[in-house]
């Protein structure tokens, strides 16, 4: 089963590297990693999704607390959350009736024409992840020169049952 972990360290050098040292010394694969700034400069938000049970997920959460650099860890699996993924697809173009087809795919699946060449148009897509793939699978009759993701990004919303009980709460 796929699990999403949110994770916050420290924004230092050397602590990516530390963090898939880990994984890989205990024979997890990585499906995704994206590591970005966060609202603070200091600290850095890392989504990682792996396959795995729950047994494995609670020794990945354990040894990643561990680590000096991480701040929290938080399995985003068991709450309620948005993800996307970034993608580019380069695709490639015989005639004009392929280019008119992709471009009212594009369409279709609310995603951009980045790029217009002779030979290929450049689709770019923000989406979950079974969108994106949705995409994916779409163009793939066209000839799919190139494929460029970023991998899932995700943060934990607020449940519509919280934000009522906080409501009450203030008045």
């Amino acid at each position: 089963m796929k699990q999403t972990i949110s994770v916050l360290v420290e924004n230092h050098p050397g602590v990516l590297a530390r963090i898939s040292g880990l994984f890989s010394a205990r024979g997890f694969n990585i499906d995704s990693l994206a590591v970005g700034e966060t609202e603070d400069p200091t600290v850095s938000r890392m989504t990682i999704v792996v396959d795995g049970d729950e047994r494995t997920l609670e020794q990945v959460k354990k040894q990643l607390n561990k680590l000096i650099d991480v701040i929290t860890v938080q399995d985003l699996t068991k709450t309620k959350f948005i993800d996307r993924e970034l993608i580019l697809i380069k695709v490639g173009v015989q005639n004009s009736k392929d280019r008119a087809q992709i471009i009212e795919i594009a369409e279709t699946m609310k995603a951009n024409v980045a790029d217009l060449g002779l030979h290929t148009i450049t689709i770019e897509a923000v989406g979950e992840t079974s969108h994106v793939e949705n995409l994916i699978e779409l163009l793939r009759q066209f000839g799919i020169k190139e494929i460029v993701r970023t991998g899932k990004i995700a943060m934990e919303v607020e449940s519509k049952e919280k934000t009522k009980t906080t409501e009450e709460e203030e008045e």
